[in-house]
Parts: structure tokens; sequence; C-alpha cells
């Protein structure tokens, strides 16, 4: 069976976030996969090493907030065929119920239908217009 796409990882993803389904995150990154949030908050860690560690994050993450929508504003393709860029939007809510939405420029490495790096450029959380 030939290795995921990278647009189909990036699909794949987006089921994964909506659906709240932090094991499916995790499973789509290579098990040195890495997370970069260089924008992220004193309370969020900027880097996150390894699917397991990934997958604790993730299971944080979607406690906290919950992700109702993310669409893929466009998707950028660069001379490296592992690397892909997606303008992100997300909308959702906050553990307290709070409505949000949010862009995010984000950068993917994925090889062989694993994700190695997803470095997340975050824009502030906003209310939803």
């Amino acid at each position: 069976m030939p290795a995921l796409s990278p647009l189909d990882v990036l699909e794949q993803r987006r089921a994964a976030v909506t659906g709240q389904d932090a094991d499916a995150f995790a499973d789509l990154f290579a098990p040195d996969g890495v997370i970069e949030l260089p924008f992220a908050g004193t309370d969020v860690p900027d880097r996150i090493e390894g699917r397991e560690t990934i997958r604790t994050f993730a299971r944080a993450a979607m406690a906290a907030m919950r992700v109702d929508s993310l669409v893929t504003l466009a998707v950028h393709r660069t001379e490296d065929p592992e690397v892909v860029i997606a303008e992100t939007l997300a909308k959702g809510s906050s553990g307290r119920g709070d409505a949000f939405e949010g862009r995010s420029v984000q950068l993917f490495r994925i090889r062989d239908g694993r994700i190695l790096l997803f470095r997340d450029y975050t824009g502030p959380l906003r209310e939803p217009s």
C-alpha cells in the first residue's frame, strides 16, 4: 500500500482534530516527529518531541478546547516535495464554552505518509466575526 500524499495527511489531520481524536492525530506523526509552536503562550511548550509526547499534548489540548471547523484556506507546495505550507482558519470553543476563531500558517514536513515536522504559526484567538 503506497504512503499517503501530504495532502491526504493534512485531510486526516483535519478529521482527527475536528473529531477530537488525539490518538488519530498523534498516529499521523513519525515516532520522532516534532511539533513547534514558536508563537505559543507561556503556558504552552514551544517544542514537543516524539509521537507519544505529542499524543499526551494532543489529549490535554483537546480537553481544553474543541475545534469544530478547520478550514484550509490555501496550500502552498515548495520545491521540496516533503514540505507543504497551509493557511488555515480554525473555529471552536474553549473548555468554558467561549467561542473562538484563529488563523494560522502551518509548515509541514511529511515523508512516507508521516509528519516529521509540524510548525504552527498561530495568530491570536478571537471571538468569531
